[in-house]
């Protein structure tokens, strides 16, 4: 990116990112191909508008205050594509274009492992996943968790003196639960503490998959220890799969309802773990040295200028139903990289929305 390192275009990128209807997918796309934020910016009432609507840029103010009051708190941005950017988690398709973090981001470009599980944890879980956390930062891994009840807790208490990263689903200024609220200081002294919402923001239910994502993509593997068949744990466990990383499971009793999603992700090839050898020797072909350079991965999706007749083939086929894009392309006969410009207008207009799975559909 050409603008690195400039106060202007760093405030630029944050003010194209709080923008309304604009996430990382669409961020990505829209400085690679205007170049920096703040040409994106000028561009968005030509974009929306060839969508059919209007665009709703931040409030500079708004954006000022949200970097003052990070200021205060002793946090700090990071912006994909900056140098100290977790390698790892640029590498994502989704990638958050900025980072709010308090601590030591050199934790993020160690090897990183994420481990996550049930909140209403047993005894037992959470001793065995205090004790392969503290091992693993013996081992100078770092270990990624979400701060919540149950196994995350276990794991940050574990692995405080050797290395680890809370990720949370609301302001770096807000803990939640209540009660890790000396944990989660402690993780922003002693190590890493990242969020991708801005001050102030309450941890609501739909922001819990985005950091869920973040969890994974810093990570070489994600173990997973209690959960039930159909908790966060296991999106956490999809992701990283998706991501091309290391899913791991620790074995339960099958009588035990938390133990369920464990077996589960055994039975369908994730590998079993019993200690932080095994741990060790699943990410170890995973070398994070082997990687790209930081913000060298993903570079969205190409963009190239639509005629009205491809807009409209592209909104006939379109409907209240997520369609995947490749069928889309498919369907239309179009270049990509026009459907994806057409996508683009829609999405900055207010009419398009995004889903799971590469899909998108009109509100």
């Amino acid at each position: 990116m050409t603008d690195r390192g400039d106060d202007a275009a760093r405030f630029a990128r944050l003010r194209l990112l709080r923008s309304a209807n604009i996430g990382p997918v669409t961020w990505r796309q829209l400085i690679a191909r205007f170049g920096d934020a703040q040409a994106a910016l000028e561009a968005l009432p030509m974009l929306a508008g060839r969508g059919g609507g209007k665009p709703r840029i931040a409030d500079e103010a708004a954006v000022r205050r949200e970097m003052a009051a990070v200021d205060r708190l002793g946090a700090r941005y990071l912006f994909l594509g900056d140098a100290d950017y977790p390698p790892l988690l640029a590498e994502l398709e989704s990638a958050p274009p900025a980072l709010i973090v308090r601590g030591d981001v050199a934790l993020a470009r160690r090897n990183c492992v994420a481990m996550v599980g049930a909140r209403n944890a047993s005894a037992a879980a959470c001793r065995f996943a205090r004790q392969i956390a503290q091992g693993l930062a013996q081992e100078g891994v770092t270990v990624v968790s979400g701060l919540a009840r149950g196994i995350d807790t276990a794991s940050h208490v574990g692995s405080l003196s050797g290395g680890t990263i809370g990720v949370i689903a609301s302001g770096i200024d807000i803990a939640f639960p209540p009660e890790n609220a000396e944990l989660q200081e402690r993780v922003a002294t002693d190590g890493l503490l990242l969020a991708e919402q801005p001050p102030g923001t309450e941890p609501l239910a739909r922001f819990f998959p985005s950091r869920n994502r973040i969890i994974a993509a810093l990570s070489l593997g994600t173990v997973v220890v209690e959960a039930a068949p159909r908790s966060g744990s296991l999106i956490t466990a999809r992701i990283a799969a998706e991501a091309g990383r290391e899913v791991m499971a620790v074995p339960g009793s099958p009588l035990d309802p938390r133990a369920q999603g464990c077996n589960q992700l055994i039975r369908e090839g994730a590998t079993l773990v019993q200690n932080v050898e095994d741990i060790l020797e699943a990410i170890r072909p995973i070398d994070l040295r082997a990687l790209r350079e930081p913000g060298a991965g993903y570079a969205g999706p190409p963009l190239q200028d639509a005629a009205d007749s491809d807009r409209a083939r592209i909104t006939g086929l379109l409907g209240p139903v997520p369609v995947a894009v490749d069928e889309l392309i498919r369907q239309s006969g179009l270049v990509p990289a026009v459907v994806q410009t057409v996508l683009l207008e829609l999405e900055l207009a207010g009419r398009l929305e995004r889903h799971g799975g590469g899909r998108v559909s009109l509100q």
